[in-house]
């Protein structure tokens, strides 16, 4: 059974004042604590930092139009170089919180209906906007985030960051060219061989 949702959790919001009148507004902000896991793996908003939110509900027929924006502190490093990086996030959303007794169309859902689409319902005049909040955040963070847009990123030989020393380098032989002085240097013992065969056998002839 599904828990009910619970008005004093942070990002529960109530839509009451509104009475379910088509074109009523209300606007209102909160600051709330960051959930855990906001984010993606490189970057993301740290557990505990300060989101602000700014929102304006709108009644409708089929239920109340949430448009809102959001601030928060992003933490992560960069996928060149490995440096730690911080930025601020600013994600704007809207969506549909339908009444129970209807689909976000405004018409009772029938069998066959899309049920691919995400409906958000109203419960007792509550909505939960955490995973709302959640899709805002994560579609609008960097999938590649980087200390700068040039960053060169580290040595592939020995792991320096190359943005520190950019004269650094190493010696490196062409793989291709090593191949072929190998080469040569097996021809060169070979013939080596050949010569120091043939002498032999001159001195062998010598000798009779």
């Amino acid at each position: 059974m599904k828990a009910r949702l619970d008005q004093h959790a942070p990002l529960v919001f109530e839509t009451r004042e509104l009475g379910r009148r088509p074109g009523a507004l209300k606007r209102l902000s909160r600051s709330v604590a960051a959930p855990k896991d906001l984010g993606i793996e490189v970057i993301g908003v740290p557990e505990g930092a300060p989101v602000e939110i700014e929102l304006r509900l709108e009644s409708v027929m089929e239920g109340v139009l949430v448009t809102g924006t959001t601030r928060a502190p992003l933490a992560g490093e960069c996928v060149r170089c490995l440096e730690p990086l911080q930025r601020e996030l600013v994600a704007e959303f809207q969506e549909m919180f339908s009444y129970p007794e209807g689909d976000r169309r405004g018409h009772q859902a029938e069998p066959g209906d899309d049920e691919e689409e995400e409906t958000f319902l109203l419960e007792d005049d509550l909505f939960d906007l955490e995973p709302v909040l959640r899709d805002a955040v994560v579609l609008a963070l960097p999938l590649q985030p980087v200390c700068q847009e040039d960053c060169p990123g580290l040595c592939s030989t020995c792991g320096v960051r190359l943005a520190d020393d950019p004269d650094h380098h190493h010696d490196a032989v062409d793989i291709r060219w090593a191949a072929l002085q190998g080469l040569a240097g097996t021809v060169q013992d070979g013939e080596k061989d050949n010569v120091h065969g043939a002498e032999s056998g001159v001195d062998e002839k010598q000798e009779k």
